[in-house]
């Protein structure tokens, strides 16, 4: 079984965020190399939408994990990465969520895998092969942190979380063309581009409402704390298929031992039951009948 580490924010500040940080990393016994030259970063910044709508990463968190890392290791260089989408901008969505004035506050770089240089590597899911290009910044970095929020989504997926988060670092624009094969796509993704540590921002989760859960949870394994996540917000692991296939793939295990505060705390909080859950799983019906399947980037 995998650590999955639980903490609790005691408020909204970033000192609170960066001490759940240290906590929850403690409780899974994890410690930073002393010197790291290059780290890597990838919050979640799937859309225009601010942080209080529980979508997308806070920016007052992602400078807590800054200053947590840098408070434990000797670091040379951090990037902050996200690819265009899409119906996203990075250009846009870096000035909307507050990053570029981050980027200067903390003296770390923005990148736009979209725009970075990038390697072919294939994989094999499912036996089948696939192609993904991986953006030079993420395959030359020494550590790499994945920041994803947790999320009700389309009908096949269910909830998405670390291991969907690295499906926004494929630099190709137009994901939404993968979604016909989206579960294979994470998965082939993932494998192409291993991350070294996930720390989940749930200090403010969606759901029927946005609120204030106050949870940060992580774990080395993607699989494990997706499947940590998935209970927290009432969805079985067992029946979400790209999870299951992410194992079969040696990705991780779903199988998790929790460290730190109850996740009964948080599965007891946690707003169930999105409003928008039946619109989206109508979309991704329509796109899947659409058959738009083409494969550009990922054969």
């Amino acid at each position: 079984m995998s650590l999955v580490g639980f903490a609790k924010v005691s408020n909204n500040t970033v000192d609170s965020m960066r001490q759940a940080i240290l906590d929850c990393l403690a409780a899974i016994n994890y410690s930073f190399e002393k010197e790291v030259k290059n780290v890597v970063i990838k919050p979640n910044l799937c859309y225009y939408w601010d942080y209080t709508t529980g979508q997308t990463t806070d920016p007052r968190f992602t400078a807590a994990l800054i200053d947590a890392i840098r408070k434990k290791t000797t670091v040379k260089e951090i990037s902050l990465v996200e690819s265009d989408a899409s119906a996203m901008k990075c250009k846009h969505v870096f000035k909307m969520m507050g990053y570029d004035k981050l980027a200067e506050e903390y003296n770390v770089k923005l990148v736009n895998l979209s725009e970075d240089t990038c390697e072919a590597t294939k994989v094999t899911v499912n036996n089948h092969p696939f192609t993904v290009r991986v953006p030079k910044t993420i395959r030359d970095a020494d550590l790499r942190i994945n920041v994803p929020k947790i999320k009700y989504t389309m009908e096949e997926i269910k909830i998405t979380c670390a291991l969907k988060n690295i499906f926004g670092c494929n630099p190709y624009p137009k994901k939404f063309q993968y979604h016909p094969r989206l579960g294979e796509v994470i998965v082939a993704v993932n494998k192409a581009m291993k991350f070294d540590l996930c720390i989940i921002d749930a200090n403010t989760v969606s759901g029927i409402q946005p609120r204030r859960l106050g949870l940060v949870m992580a774990s080395k394994d993607p699989v494990a704390i997706d499947a940590a996540a998935a209970r927290i917000a009432g969805v079985k692991p067992r029946s979400m298929k790209y999870l299951q296939l992410a194992q079969k793939e040696g990705l991780g295990t779903t199988s998790f031992t929790a460290r730190g505060i109850s996740p009964t705390y948080f599965y007891q909080r946690y707003p169930r039951k999105n409003v928008t859950k039946k619109v989206m799983a109508k979309a991704y019906r329509l796109i899947t009948r659409l058959k738009l399947g083409k494969r550009i980037g990922l054969e």
